[in-house]
């Protein structure tokens, strides 16, 4: 005898009814764990370019999270709500943190313009004037307290037994002293003191010999508050020449100064 087999239906709703849908609760929870993350990146405060962004992207999702369960289609109303009050909150973060940013660039800024304002600039001449085209015996002042000066030149009489480089027969020599003077209150450490010289707008040779020149140049390792340092150069210079322009850079971080010297 055969047996049949019987299969209870699927319960239907009523005829015409919609089927139910799931509920759409993705943006719900997308807020809440952006608002997390924006809330605890914007507590450091320097994570600020990262807890406003996604403390917008929380406080859109968790509105419209909201929206979707106020027409019944979500039911995490709860989560949406916490989404959006974190997603704000992450942005009022990351406002505090670019302000408390700003504010310590700001200070940085100042803080390192003081120190170079303290160590370079512009030189001044004994009048406070800016200290250009100065003259035989001006001293150049800077706000750390370096002072430079350049004294007259006075004709050399070079021996050719003597001379390394620098000079050309036929052309005269003028010797030079240049005095740095620390009345700063700190020492003057390793000055890198560079002096350059022309003559009708060309480069001049500095003189090398057995007393004067770059080797010998000597200014010590540094100048101590209240302390003096000279050297003696020498610079080659044609017969008709009638001005030496000299430059002097006591610092790297030290604008040069300038004297207009007669020959």
């Amino acid at each position: 005898m055969s047996q049949q087999m019987h299969y209870q239906p699927a319960p239907q709703g009523p005829a015409g009814a919609p089927a139910p849908q799931a509920a759409r609760n993705g943006l719900g929870i997308a807020a809440l764990i952006l608002g997390i993350i924006g809330a605890l990146s914007g507590i450091p405060m320097i994570l600020f370019w990262l807890a406003g962004p996604l403390g917008v992207l929380a406080l859109i999702f968790g509105l419209v999270g909201l929206s979707r369960a106020k027409k019944g289609q979500a039911t995490n109303k709860g989560v949406a709500v916490t989404g959006t009050i974190l997603g704000a909150l992450a942005i009022v973060l990351a406002i505090v943190g670019i302000i408390v940013t700003v504010l310590a660039v700001n200070k940085a800024v100042d803080e390192v313009n003081k120190q170079v304002e303290q160590s370079s600039g512009q030189p001044k001449n004994g009048s406070g004037q800016s200290a250009k085209d100065l003259g035989p015996g001006d001293t150049a002042k800077y706000n750390n307290g370096v002072q430079v000066t350049v004294s007259k030149t006075s004709p050399y009489t070079v021996d050719p037994s003597t001379v390394v480089s620098g000079h050309t027969n036929g052309n005269k020599a003028y010797k030079l002293t240049v005095t740095i003077k620390n009345t700063g209150s700190k020492p003057f450490d390793k000055p890198l003191v560079q002096t350059k010289a022309r003559v009708n707008g060309k480069e001049a040779e500095e003189v090398d010999d057995d007393k004067h020149g770059i080797l010998h140049h000597d200014y010590g390792n540094e100048i101590g508050p209240g302390e003096t340092a000279s050297v003696e150069m020498v610079f080659d210079a044609p017969p008709s020449a009638k001005q030496l322009d000299v430059e002097v850079t006591p610092d790297l971080l030290l604008d040069a100064s300038s004297w207009k010297l007669t020959l």
